[in-house]
């Protein structure tokens, strides 16, 4: 059996101005062949459960490419035509399956739906080869995505660490379908909502129940069963909700039960609404409090959504309010690292840090911060997850710099990168148990390594293209009317039977 395993990620944020060329799909751009292969095996991924199934199978693995990006603008032309073009080139050699890890939330500068088209080229290609992917949980799930797949499992976890386990269900029934011990059957659907992302987390409700519906499902004999909430900041006309289930050829089993988690969905969609706390106060209430580590986000500037990560609006009031004993990950300023680094570990210095991006999408200039302090430390910025989400994969934050204000270390760093391990401060000498504050740029991935140590969390509504004020957003493209944005939407969806 030769089996082809790729992975082509990007969720693109469409307000976000960082530019996304093929350079930013890797530390040195996307690995291929036998590198991809090496540096994925073993790890936490899809990718990494792909590669499993296929050599416990026995199966000849080919790797065109292994390709991710941080969130950011649209995926430049010449970058998609690449990676499609380096998959397609894998499977028009023959083989016996396909297995992808992909997002499901791609957008270029000339195609609102990457994935769609990829598996378009691909299902040419191979018509009859079975094809299985996993996707992630913000996928924006599209008609054309399932009319050329066989399969397709998304992420149940938010923050997502369940990415191996959800591969290898996607891989394992692809596999059995290449054997013809299945035929996989799939039935999608969407609503006409727009979760707000930091209401999305697996642990909280409504999420919760519905995961855990899709679950019930998956034990009471369907293959798979999965529920995205979505990516808003994509604006395309598929953005928000949807869901799709893979029977063994029991199409009426399929739609009856992506149907019923839908309507589950539906009837609580205002429970997805956020309602965000000015910094300002958001601060000031933390300063109040008596216990920490206090966990202070900075969320609508997260890079892991497509943010610059370099909005200094929550940092500024944390410092104007006199936090003290506080960590602050991260900045990305690649001038200011240059300076902090040339400057050297001891030395006192007075820099503009961050504000280096305009965000036109917001009508909003960059306003860097004058911030004076010691360098207390310079790092290449290289470590490895050990915690429970991407555990095993090399991170490198580019080299990297921690510049201490007196009450605040503010870690300043090359490349984007979300604190999702606490890796990111252990690395470079700092313990974050022992500080009374951390504020980090993220929503919700935090949580996968930050949660067990910190006493109380504080959501900071700053500024940033990864805001949840939808006022602030220009959407274009997503089908209207939908929720929240049109608040009167779904009349039409009240009391729908589950098939």
């Amino acid at each position: 059996m030769r089996v082809v395993i790729a992975m082509v990620k990007h969720e693109t944020n469409r307000f976000s101005p960082v530019p996304t060329p093929l350079a930013r799909f890797g530390v040195d751009g996307p690995l291929y062949g036998a590198d991809a292969l090496a540096g994925y095996r073993g790890t936490a991924t899809p990718i990494g459960a792909f590669i499993d199934l296929a050599e416990s199978a026995g199966a000849e693995i080919v790797t065109p490419i292994a390709a991710e990006a941080w969130p950011s603008g649209p995926v430049a032309e010449d970058a998609y035509r690449h990676l499609c073009d380096t998959v397609a080139e894998a499977v028009s050699q023959g083989c016996d399956a396909i297995l992808l890890d992909l997002h499901g939330a791609m957008v270029t500068e000339s195609i609102d739906d990457g994935e769609g088209a990829l598996l378009d080229m691909l299902r040419g290609l191979a018509p009859d080869t079975p094809i299985a992917v996993a996707l992630d949980f913000h996928a924006n799930l599209t008609g054309r995505m399932v009319a050329h797949a066989d399969v397709i499992v998304g992420y149940k976890t938010y923050p997502h660490i369940d990415m191996y386990e959800t591969g290898r269900q996607a891989g394992r029934i692809g596999l059995a379908a290449a054997k013809g011990a299945v035929r996989p059957t799939m039935a999608w659907g969407n609503r006409p909502m727009l979760p707000h992302v930091i209401r999305q987390g697996s642990d909280d409700q409504p999420m919760a129940d519905l995961l855990q519906m899709a679950r019930d499902q998956e034990a009471a004999g369907v293959l798979a069963a999965s529920i995205f909430p979505g990516f808003p900041y994509s604006d395309i006309a598929d953005a928000g909700l949807s869901a799709v289930v893979v029977t063994d050829k029991d199409t009426a089993l399929a739609e009856a039960r992506c149907g019923a988690l839908l309507n589950a969905a539906w009837v609580r969609r205002e429970e997805f609404v956020y309602h965000g706390e000015p910094a300002a106060e958001a601060v000031a209430r933390a300063a109040r409090m008596d216990e920490g580590p206090i966990m202070l986000l900075d969320h609508c500037d997260n890079c892991g959504s497509g943010g610059t990560q370099d909005v200094m609006t929550v940092i500024r009031e944390v410092l104007d309010q006199g936090l003290e004993n506080t960590v602050i990950f991260a900045v990305h300023d690649p001038e200011a690292v240059e300076s902090l680094v040339a400057a050297g570990v001891g030395a006192e210095v007075t820099i503009n840090l961050g504000g280096k991006y305009a965000m036109p999408a917001l009508g909003l200039e960059g306003e860097p911060l004058e911030v004076s302090g010691t360098v207390t430390g310079v790092s290449n910025g290289d470590f490895t997850v050990q915690g429970p989400m991407y555990t095993g994969v090399q991170v490198a934050m580019g080299r990297t710099a921690v510049l201490d204000t007196g009450k605040a270390e503010i870690v300043v760093i090359e490349r984007h990168h979300e604190p999702w391990d606490t890796g990111c401060l252990t690395s470079l000498g700092i313990d974050p148990a022992a500080k009374r504050f951390i504020l980090l740029k993220s929503r919700v991935h935090w949580r996968a390594g930050f949660r067990p140590l910190i006493k109380a969390e504080v959501e900071c509504a700053g500024v940033g293209v990864t805001t949840s004020d939808y006022a602030l957003l220009p959407f274009k493209h997503v089908r209207r009317p939908i929720f929240p944005l049109d608040p009167e939407t779904g009349a039409e969806h009240e009391n729908l039977p589950d098939s």
